[in-house]
């Protein structure tokens, strides 16, 4: 699967430096794999939920969430937002 762009990732590391690597190693398991429904990316990671029409991924150990829109049938995922744990809280879908 193919993330569509890594600079979302790059930024929010910019500004909590402990987020760099786990959110690098949660890319390169996206685009090692493939995913044709949401039973599959569970499978692949556990700490993911559908929230809405986003997918939302615990990283970190839980300290961050990352919501990314998912295309399975054209293998894409595009970042939405990348937040702490607070404040993914204060988000709305």
């Amino acid at each position: 699967m193919r993330v569509i762009t890594n600079h979302p990732l790059v930024e929010f590391a910019r500004k909590h430096l402990e987020a760099g690597e786990p959110l690098q190693a949660w890319r390169k398991a996206v685009e090692n794999s493939t995913f044709s429904h949401f039973a599959e990316l569970k499978a692949t990671f556990g700490a993911v939920d559908r929230v809405g029409d986003y997918y939302v991924f615990d990283i970190g150990g839980n300290k961050f969430r990352l919501i990314a829109a998912i295309h399975f049938n054209r293998q894409m995922l595009f970042v939405r937002h990348i937040f702490t744990h607070k404040e993914y809280d204060k988000w709305k879908p």
